[in-house]
C-alpha cells in the first residue's frame, strides 16, 4: 500500500502537471470506484472545473477544484494516479480517466479495485471520518516529541499498533512503522504507555527520518506502487528490517524476525530491539 512518502511523491509530481488544467470529460470504466456521490453527481461536480492544486493529507490525495469542491483519492493496496501528457494510456486496469482541455489525461488505475474516489462539496468535507479525524503528520509542526509522549502514555496497545492508528499520527503505514521502531531501538510489542520520554524522543526523530528518507528516495516499490509518471521508487533498497525476514541485520548481524502485531506482518531485529 502506498504510504505517506509515496503519496507525497505522487502529489508533488501531479501538482506540477495538472494544476491549472480544466477537466472536459470523464471515462468512468468501473462505476463502483466512485463512492460519493453517484456517478451522475460526480460527473456534474468535476466536469468543466479547473484544478487549483493537488494536495495531500496522510495517505489521501486531494484534487482541489475551482468551485471549492475536491476529489479525494485513497489508493489503498494497488491504486495509482498517472499523468498522461498525450491522453493515451497503456494501463489495462484504468478505472477512471480525467480528460483535460489540452488533450492530456489523468488515469486512475487499480488492479484489485480496493481504492476509493469521493467527490466532496465544501459542506461535505467532514463526511470521510478517516480524513476528518486524522492526527498530526510526521514532519509537521503539530507532530512533536512531547505530543508523541503524551499521546502514547494514554494507550496500552503495542507501540506498532499505536503508530499505525491514523487518529494518533496521520500517514504512517506498515513499512515505515517497522523502520522507525528499528532506528529507535524499540521492540514492536512494547506497550505504548511503557515508553519513557527519552524513548519517545528517539522514536519521534526516527519517524521523521524514515518518512523524509522515503520521500528523498522516491518512495518504496515492492509490487504496485508507481509515482505520478508511472515510475518506481528506490527506498526498498535501503530498508533496515521491513521485508528482510531471515536476512542479517545491517547494524549487528542478527537475523531479522517476522511476527504479527495487530494483524500486520512486523519485522524487527531481536538484538537491536530487545525487550517487550
Amino acid at each position: 500500500m502506498p504510504e505517506m512518502p509515496e503519496v507525497e511523491i505522487i502529489r508533488r509530481y501531479l501538482d506540477t502537471q495538472v494544476a491549472g488544467k480544466t477537466i472536459m470529460n470523464l471515462d468512468i470504466c468501473l462505476p463502483r470506484m466512485i463512492k460519493w456521490p453517484n456517478v451522475e453527481g460526480f460527473r456534474a461536480l468535476v466536469t468543466g472545473r479547473t484544478i487549483k492544486a493537488m494536495n495531500r493529507r496522510g495517505k489521501y490525495l486531494l484534487m482541489e477544484l475551482d468551485n471549492d469542491s475536491k476529489v479525494v483519492f485513497h489508493l489503498r493496496m494497488t491504486g495509482r494516479l498517472v499523468y498522461e501528457p498525450t491522453g493515451d494510456t497503456s494501463d489495462h486496469h484504468a478505472r477512471v480517466i480525467f480528460h483535460f482541455q489540452d488533450g492530456a489525461s489523468l488515469v486512475y488505475g487499480d488492479t484489485r479495485t480496493l481504492g476509493t474516489i469521493h467527490g466532496l462539496k465544501p459542506q461535505e468535507s467532514g463526511m470521510l471520518k478517516g480524513l476528518a479525524g486524522m492526527g498530526p503528520e510526521p514532519l509537521s509542526a503539530e507532530f512533536t516529541a512531547e505530543y508523541l509522549y503524551k499521546t502514547a502514555k494514554q494507550r496500552k496497545v503495542a507501540i506498532k499498533s499505536f503508530l499505525l492508528n491514523q487518529k494518533y499520527i496521520g500517514g504512517i503505514g506498515n513499512i515505515y512503522a517497522d523502520e522507525a521502531l528499528f532506528l529507535a531501538g524499540i521492540h514492536p510489542l512494547r506497550p505504548a504507555n511503557s515508553l519513557t520520554q527519552t524513548e519517545c524522543g528517539r522514536l519521534w526523530e526516527s519517524v521523521n527520518k524514515v518518512i523524509a528518507d522515503g520521500i528523498a528516495d522516491g518512495g518504496t516499490t515492492f509490487r504496485d506502487y508507481q509515482n505520478g509518471e508511472g515510475g518506481k521508487g528506490s527506498h526498498q533498497e535501503h530498508l533496515y528490517v521491513y521485508g528482510r525476514k531471515g536476512e542479517q541485520c545491517r547494524n549487528c548481524g542478527a537475523v531479522i524476525e517476522r511476527i504479527t502485531v495487530g494483524g500486520r506482518g512486523t519485522h524487527f531485529c531481536p538484538k537491536c530491539q530487545e525487550g517487550e
